[in-house]
């Protein structure tokens, strides 16, 4: 429960229909197994403690009575257990018949919940048997020894993770149109529980799969659905226990249907909530909801829930291919536009050999196809200097001549030269001044020859480079359209590797090379011939800076919750102390670098992440960093 992870489960005992008794045994079996698993919440399906095919037995006082005393049995036996289970069961009062939720927690019975939504449609004929609990105000009510709240609009907190607020529905709820999950998280509930007995037809686990999945990306919250299996009648219906635990739009955790057992992932919970305030649509609408507390201890959370290594990158294999599909048209489009709007039929691009200006060219040339525009209008022109190598410089060249483009080569050492002559700058020192100046210098020509030929200058630099401030500030900082402004390293190098998997075998093996080539802005001389500054001995592997960054960014993780997920992430890749040293270099150079971000050029947003400060990321250029470096530094 730290760092506001929280462990939940998902559990479908197999029971016996009508055996109260036996049912209860499983429960408590299956609580003590997840507690000792450090579940802090689990639930069971719908009416488990009688078995949901029950029929006009419902109606039968021999099982009602049955049912409250397997109630009572669950009740004593959470004592012995830190963990809030949500149990379904039948209730009666006033006459009246409930199909509820059983909220309880260490020997207290928290409150009962009712069912909203009744179906009597297709094979479902609860209304024969169920009231609906729709609109019922909270009121205490007496059962199993114990006084407690039945009705609609509970609410339940936990006092130690103030985070954790717990909604329920049941089943159908989430089927409708107006499920009562969405006033609950309106009113503050981050989990929703869904006890269920969800029978299975051809098809719906689909569905079942993708409603829970957008359910708990529209309400912003962790959703965690028990079904029904082993153990329901199959007299004329089939029970699968299709158990799903999902955060914020992702399945975090599935069961083999037709399969009983416990279902386990953690909830970010402060992940939610930082979303809830990000999102300012999201507003709390606070009504007429009794909220009942409970206490839980806090303890450590074993996380078994993925990290990915690249978040930005799609995992599976056809997700990827789409994406990069996507992503590439997207930045053409952007380009597109504004050649568009400015009525510029030439793009000038300074191509280096390296990723980031190969991406940048990719994009000018779809623009340009975009528009029927002859390629050759697509000038790129690369500008050697002190620093450039053979390999790269080559590989620019062809990378033009493959797809059309009209080349330029314009030898800057002369004019960087005469710049250190004129600023009184030796050339045997190597430091800032003279690299900057060499980018400094490339950007001029880029800018001139613009205007010369009436065209854009197309900007290579990609997210990373920005969080990082890994740019010379009006050097390859500016352009007049930034293609890769939001594209970060990780997602630059799989976007090549699309393109050169759908290319031609001429240019394939050009785009290879290019991923192969060491990541370098190339300002140093070589040695013998090879590349001698490589960016990620420098500034650190960039895999790991997106790593934070889609953290710290998008989410909003503290040092401490980064540096704790990204050891999961690359166990056996990195040790905890180079996690740490690139960790604070990164927060470092993020806020000290931030007065570059203040003034980028325009470039089209393409993902979720994004540095602009016309958009996403609006901050101080003299904020200070020392909470963010004093925790990471504290590792």
């Amino acid at each position: 429960m730290k760092d506001g992870f929280l462990k939940v489960a998902a559990a479908t005992p197999r029971i016996r229909v009508a055996d109260c008794s036996y049912n209860a045994s499983r429960v408590e079996a299956m609580a003590a197994e997840a507690a000792e698993h450090g579940a802090a919440l689990l639930v069971f399906p719908e009416l488990c403690l009688t078995g949901y095919t029950c029929g006009d037995l419902f109606l039968q006082d021999s099982l009602l009575q049955g049912a409250e005393q397997a109630l009572a049995r669950v009740i004593d036996a959470s004592a012995r257990h830190a963990v809030l289970l949500v149990v379904g069961l039948p209730f009666r009062l006033d006459g009246a018949l409930y199909n509820v939720a059983a909220v309880v927690c260490r020997g207290k019975l928290l409150g009962l919940v009712p069912k909203h939504s009744i179906p009597n449609y297709g094979e479902f004929y609860e209304a024969r048997h169920f009231t609906s609990g729709r609109g019922i105000a909270p009121m205490p009510v007496h059962i199993c020894g114990q006084d407690t709240w039945f009705g609609d609009g509970l609410l339940f907190r936990c006092n130690d993770l103030p985070a954790f607020v717990l909604g329920c529905e049941i089943c159908e709820d989430l089927w409708v149109a107006d499920p009562p999950s969405a006033r609950l998280a309106a009113a503050g509930a981050t989990v929703i529980a869904n006890p269920s007995a969800s029978d299975e037809t051809i098809g719906k686990a689909a569905y079942r799969r993708e409603l829970v999945r957008s359910h708990s990306a529209r309400l912003l919250c962790g959703y965690v659905y028990a079904d029904a299996g082993m153990g329901e009648s199959t007299q004329d219906l089939i029970f699968s226990g299709h158990d799903l635990i999902a955060e914020n739009g992702g399945i975090l955790a599935e069961s083999k249907r037709f399969s009983t057992g416990i279902l386990y992932s953690e909830l970010d919970l402060s992940r939610l909530l930082h979303e809830r305030r990000r999102m300012n649509t999201f507003a709390s609408q606070p009504g007429t909801y009794t909220e009942v507390q409970f206490d839980l201890p806090l303890r450590d959370t074993v996380l078994t829930r993925p990290f990915a290594q690249t978040p930005f990158v799609p995992s599976d294999k056809a997700d990827l291919e789409n994406r990069c599909e996507e992503i590439l048209h997207m930045q053409a489009t952007g380009l597109a536009t504004r050649m568009q709007h400015t009525r510029c039929k030439t793009a000038v691009i300074g191509l280096s050999g390296g990723l980031d200006s190969t991406l940048a060219l990719i994009v000018t040339v779809h623009a340009f196809d975009l528009l029927g525009l002859d390629r050759s209008g697509i000038h790129a022109v690369t500008m050697p200097c002190f620093g450039t190598t053979t390999r790269t410089k080559s590989n620019a060249m062809r990378l033009a001549e493959g797809y059309g483009a009209t080349l330029h080569t314009v030898d800057i050492k002369d004019a960087v030269s005469q710049h250190f002559k004129d600023i009184g700058h030796t050339w045997e020192n190597h430091n800032v001044t003279f690299e900057n100046a060499q980018a400094r210098m490339r950007t001029l020509v880029l800018m001139d020859l613009a205007n010369e030929m009436g065209g854009l200058v197309i900007g290579t630099g990609d997210l990373s480079e920005l969080a990082l401030g890994w740019a010379t500030y009006n050097g390859d900082h500016m352009s007049m359209y930034g293609v890769n402004a939001s594209i970060p390293k990780t997602l630059v190098r799989y976007l090549t590797a699309y393109e050169a998997a759908h290319a031609p075998e001429e240019l394939r093996s050009i785009l290879v090379d290019v991923l192969n080539t060491p990541v370098s802005p190339e300002l140093l001389p070589p040695k013998d011939g090879e590349i001698s500054q490589k960016t990620e001995e420098l500034v650190g592997p960039y895999e790991l800076h997106d790593f934070f960054l889609y953290y710290m960014v998008r989410f909003g993780y503290a040092p401490r919750k980064i540096f704790r997920v990204a050891r999961l992430a690359f166990a056996g890749v990195y040790d905890d102390e180079t996690i740490k040293k690139w960790l604070v270099t990164f927060i470092r150079r993020f806020f000290n670098q931030q007065f570059k971000r203040s003034c980028l050029p325009d470039g089209p947003k393409v993902g979720s992440v994004t540095l602009s400060p016309r958009g996403d990321w609006r901050m101080p250029s003299d904020a200070v960093s020392e909470l963010w470096l004093s925790e990471a530094e504290s590792l």
